[in-house]
């Protein structure tokens, strides 16, 4: 029985062409050139109208989008598809929801489906029954061929011996195993990525070192199977890549990304990629082959890594920010749990301040949880810091001498490797050019400007080196030794000594310290500090006063401008504080408009003439003249206690009560005989000379 109408021949054939993978369109050509000679067997059965659909090269037919297919199926609903022709049932779909929607499609409106076994009409009970049959088979042979395929690798990869690639700085061996690569330039640029993250503890001043320095990393290219090391700067995934890949501690992992499916339109959509926690990994066996750092090692990198991360909830520390404060990212709050920000004010930014608001953010409270300044929390976190590295001063100082030699000394390795590279290269270029017969011009010419191409790298990396030797520092000097000696054994000097940023601050107490927990009790502020050790010390800080900051005048000096504005006037107060030596809060010297200020903002009433006398005070030269005696006779009965008078300070005007030289006794001593000296032995007579 034909099941070829001419109804069917009077609309078009369509060919759908497929293959999965890209690696089938590299290598199965085969197949596809079979599946494009489906056009002539159309033409053979009739159909001069003959479609072909090469959309799909490339795609899974397990479910995901198929733009090749669902072109189809328009045109199919559209009337415009008398047969579709395609190699077998796998081609068209490897899942019963495309299968059967196909067929569904194809019996509404009468399109036959053609193979190389036969034709077929969905219409038809039996053909229908036919084709569900393979359609189930293509499906079920789908997934057997991918169990199968799967347990394979797992049972490989829990040998350890599974590897699609192997990464920059090792080598296949024999027996599927790998092994450190034998080039020593690239090992040593591998191992010098972890010795500087070591030093800077960020995988971006990592970056920035490398790049500064133009110091190149190997990095891996892979053409039709074969590997090929290249050298270039690196960027900020290759130094990540590297510090996170376990197989650089020695470790064979497997199974450390999963893939998601999630419905997208109605289609299956797969999402490869997605990290798994380290518990998670499918496979991981340590000390599988020779690394370049230790497991412990690794480990401590992975938690640096993580805690440097910014974005990532409270629970990370994020990475260093630039600013005054130098807890930032330390702090929790007691109350609620949550990381404490930093906000700075002040007309240059630099004014730092802690605070939680994560009660008003996450749950409308008025107000939030805690908040207060920076400055004394800061210093006796930084005390307590100190008194704990006080004994290993002298160690950190001796460190610091090795690594001012070794950075120079590791770019300089690295230059004098990649020397000897490029000294190498121009050898083989220059055999390659004495064994070609000069008279062959079209290769002679390629292999003397491959040469010539070597002999100026060579000269290049020469530069680099004489110039880095010219900027090299020269070592320290034996005075200078000891001066890093003494300041690493007083590390209050070498803490607060102006060379030493806030960067580096803040990198010392992350080395130390995990977290502080901070509360806020009446008029003080508790902290907890948990040690990288897992000890806790409790700190007590008072909290400051409204009105109380660093830039606030020093009490005594409060105290006598209080006492000075009822004798003076501006102008001669500021200059009496700067004969004693007293400076304003931000240590400048007073003026008159400073003091006015001050009494200002302290609501200090200014000094009125005539309010002394109002008062019934007299000054020392007032004083002297109501008793007619010397200025020197008034200080002398004031020093023997007979007279009452106050000073504010040494300088100050001298204030005596009016009712004071009034009393009887006060004048009495004033007009009594001067005696004269008394002698020393009081045997002798004295002497009257009228």
């Amino acid at each position: 029985m034909n099941k070829i109408s001419p109804e069917h021949l009077a609309r078009g054939a369509y060919v759908y062409v497929r293959q999965s993978t890209a690696d089938q369109l590299r290598h199965n050509h085969e197949s596809r050139r079979r599946q494009y000679a489906l056009a002539e067997r159309a033409r053979t059965l009739g159909w001069s109208e003959v479609v072909v659909i090469d959309d799909d090269l490339g795609v899974s037919a397990s479910g995901v989008a198929r733009p090749g297919f669902e072109r189809l199926l328009v045109a199919i609903c559209g009337g415009q598809v008398g047969a579709v022709v395609s190699i077998e049932a796998s081609r068209l779909a490897r899942n019963g929801r495309d299968w059967h929607t196909l067929l569904e499609f194809c019996a509404l409106v009468g399109c036959v489906i053609v193979d190389e076994d036969g034709v077929y009409d969905p219409r038809s009970v039996n053909d229908r029954l036919l084709l569900g049959m393979k359609g189930t088979m293509s499906e079920m042979e789908l997934s057997l061929l991918r169990q199968r395929s799967v347990e394979a690798l797992k049972l490989k990869a829990a040998r350890g011996d599974l590897y699609t690639t192997v990464a920059i700085g090792y080598v296949r061996s024999e027996g599927d195993r790998i092994e450190l690569d034998a080039d020593l330039r690239i090992r040593e640029a591998i191992a010098a990525v972890f010795t500087r993250f070591a030093l800077a503890g960020s995988v971006r001043q990592v970056l920035l070192w490398f790049r500064q320095e133009r110091i190149e990393l190997p990095a891996a290219v892979y053409d039709e199977g074969r590997r090929t090391v290249v050298w270039r700067l690196p960027v900020y995934n290759t130094v990540l890549k590297i510090l996170t890949n376990p197989v650089y501690a020695g470790a064979y992992a497997f199974g450390r990304t999963e893939t998601r499916v999630r419905i997208e339109a109605g289609r299956k959509r797969v999402v490869r990629g997605h990290r798994r926690a380290q518990e998670h990994w499918q496979v991981l066996i340590q000390e599988h082959h020779d690394g370049y750092i230790d497991w412990n090692h690794y480990e401590h990198n992975q938690r640096v890594i993580a805690d440097n991360t910014n974005m990532r909830g409270s629970m990370a520390r994020g990475a260093l920010r630039r600013g005054e404060a130098l807890l930032t990212g330390l702090l929790r709050c007691a109350h609620c749990g949550r990381k404490l920000h930093v906000a700075y004010s002040g007309a240059d930014g630099d004014i730092a301040r802690y605070h939680c608001k994560g009660a008003a953010a996450n749950h409308g409270s008025p107000q939030g949880c805690i908040s207060f300044g920076s400055l004394r929390v800061d210093e006796a976190v930084s005390r307590e810091v100190l008194s704990v590295l006080r004994p290993v001063g002298v160690q950190a100082a001796l460190h610091a001498i090795e690594q001012r030699a070794g950075d120079d000394d590791a770019k300089r390795r690295q230059l004098e490797l990649a020397l000897e590279q490029a000294r190498f290269e121009a050898a083989r270029a220059q055999r390659q050019f004495d064994v070609v017969d000069p008279g062959n011009r079209l290769v002679a010419a390629e292999l003397e400007r491959r040469w010539n191409e070597r002999l100026a790298e060579i000269s290049r990396r020469e530069a680099e080196i004489e110039a880095l030797q010219a900027l090299t520092k020269p070592p320290l000097s034996p005075g200078q030794r000891a001066d890093l000696i003494a300041m690493g054994a007083d590390l209050p000097q070498a803490w607060s000594h102006p060379a030493a940023g806030n960067e580096v601050r803040k990198r010392i107490l992350r080395c130390v310290i995990r977290e502080i927990v901070a509360r806020i009790v009446e008029t003080s502020i508790e902290l907890v500090i948990h040690w990288q050790g897992g000890d806790h010390t409790v700190l007590s800080v008072v909290k400051n006063r409204v009105g109380q900051h660093r830039w606030t005048t020093d009490v005594e000096v409060q105290t006598l401008i209080t006492q000075l504005a009822r004798q003076l006037n501006d102008g001669t107060i500021a200059s009496l504080l700067n004969r004693l030596g007293h400076r304003s809060a931000k240590g400048h010297t007073w003026t008159e408009m400073r003091v006015r200020s001050f009494r200002g903002d302290h609501r200090i009433a200014v000094y009125k003439a005539g309010e002394r006398e109002a008062r019934g005070e007299l000054t020392l030269e007032q004083a002297a003249d109501a008793l007619g005696a010397s200025k020197m006779t008034v200080l002398r009965m004031i020093g023997a206690g007979s007279l009452q008078g106050t000073q504010a300070c040494k300088g100050a005007p001298w204030i005596i009560k009016a009712i004071d030289v009034q009393r009887p006794e006060v004048r009495a001593a004033v007009t009594a005989p001067a005696r004269g000296p008394l002698p020393e032995d009081p045997r002798q007579f004295p002497l009257d000379i009228q």
